[in-house]
C-alpha cells in the first residue's frame, strides 16, 4: 500500500468494522483500563505500513511505508461508545483510516505528524512502560495519547 487513505469520521464506520491496533492498544491491560473490558483480539500483519517511533513518546505512530510490514491485533466487537472512547484516546494527532483496500472492514489510526526512522518496539514498551501507561490510561487519570 503506497497511497495514503482518506481520513474517516464516526459516520463512516459500519457494523462489523474491526480496529487494527499496532501499538499500545494491542495490550489487554490498556484496553481494560480504557474500555472496562478487553474485546476479542486476533493477529494481523499489514503490508505497506510501519509502527514508527515518535520523539519523546512511548507510543508509536502508524505511517505508510511501501517496503514495511507491521504486526498487530484486530479488536472485534467494539460498541459505538467504545469507538468514541478510542477516538478520544487517540486524539487529533491520528486519523482513522481503512489501511487495506482488500480488507475494507479493517480500520486503524494513522499518525499525522513527523516520525523517527526507528520502528517502535512492542517488547521495549512492555518491559519499560506498560504499567505506568496502564495507570495513566485509567479514566480520570489524564490518559496519555496514543
Amino acid at each position: 500500500m503506497t497511497a495514503t487513505p482518506a481520513p474517516l469520521g464516526p459516520a463512516d464506520r459500519a457494523p462489523g468494522d474491526v480496529l487494527f491496533a499496532y501499538g499500545t492498544l494491542q495490550f489487554p491491560q490498556v484496553l481494560t483500563a480504557l474500555l472496562g473490558r478487553c474485546p476479542h483480539l486476533s493477529p494481523l500483519t499489514l503490508s505497506g505500513w510501519r509502527a514508527a517511533a515518535l520523539t519523546g513518546r512511548v507510543y508509536p505512530g502508524l505511517v505508510a511505508d511501501a517496503g514495511a510490514r507491521v504486526r498487530g491485533r484486530l479488536l472485534h466487537g467494539l460498541t459505538a461508545a467504545e469507538w468514541r472512547v478510542l477516538d478520544d484516546f487517540e486524539g487529533p494527532e491520528y486519523a482513522l483510516v481503512r489501511p487495506d483496500p482488500a480488507r475494507p472492514e479493517v480500520l486503524t489510526y494513522r499518525w499525522l505528524g513527523p516520525v523517527l526512522d526507528a520502528d517502535w518496539s512492542t517488547a521495549d514498551f512492555a518491559a519499560g512502560h506498560l504499567p505506568g501507561f496502564v495507570a495513566a490510561s485509567t479514566p480520570g487519570a489524564g490518559a496519555p495519547r496514543g
